[in-house]
């Protein structure tokens, strides 16, 4: 049976790997799973077909056979318990890997998307210059704890495992913002994370469809 992930035909960051899309193809090209791609326009994501998909009109889906899965953080949970690579064997690290997944969308990611927000679409707002500093201060509280809790450790638990690679993309979505420099650790293992061969194929193959190479 053969995977079929959809991913924006042109993606908003222009090739950075910030789409969701780019999760799902690191952790198919970590677990060596050949996959396809149906490239989507923002009009046929609000489509009936892509409706019985997504219920929310967004990307990324995933099908396969019979299964329909919608929700990044929910299609990579999938592949981590269907093939070996992302989740330790071991029963609690199994569990804390699967954690550390939710706290990278769930804890993390949330205070970041709101800064995105904040500098992104709220730019012409009368508040946004008082607003802005709050929220980029709700991001570092994240990350001094992220940063203690990784310590001097090169993943978050041991061995790499699909709670890092939610997490390490999670964190790439700060790059623009200066806030990742000032946590030398986090930067270093946001490095690691995309010098993975893995993250480098599937950086390649989104970055393709951006520059249509």
């Amino acid at each position: 049976m053969s995977i079929v992930i959809t991913a924006f035909e042109r993606s908003p960051d222009g090739g950075k790997g910030l789409a969701r899309d780019t999760r799902l193809r690191w952790a198919l090209e970590e677990v060596g799973c050949p996959y396809e791609v149906r490239l989507l326009s923002f009009q046929a994501m609000k489509e009936p077909a892509h409706l019985a998909l997504h219920p929310f009109g967004q990307i990324p889906t995933y099908e396969e056979g019979g299964l329909v899965l919608f929700e990044s953080g929910a299609i990579v949970l999938h592949l981590a318990e269907q093939h070996a690579g992302l989740l330790p064997a071991e029963a609690k690290a199994r569990a804390r890997a699967i954690s550390w997944m939710f706290a990278a969308l769930n804890t993390v990611e949330p205070p970041i998307l709101e800064l995105a927000n904040a500098r992104l679409l709220e730019r012409d707002a009368p508040w946004q210059q008082a607003r802005l500093p709050l929220v980029a201060e709700r991001v570092r509280v994240r990350l001094r704890q992220l940063s203690a809790s990784l310590g001097d450790g090169e993943w978050l638990d041991a061995d790499f495992s699909a709670g890092d690679l939610l997490m390490v993309s999670v964190l790439l979505r700060l790059r623009a913002s200066g806030l990742l420099d000032e946590f030398p650790a986090l930067a270093a293992y946001v490095a690691r994370g995309e010098a993975r061969p893995a993250y480098q194929r599937a950086f390649a193959a989104q970055l393709a469809v951006a520059t249509g190479h």
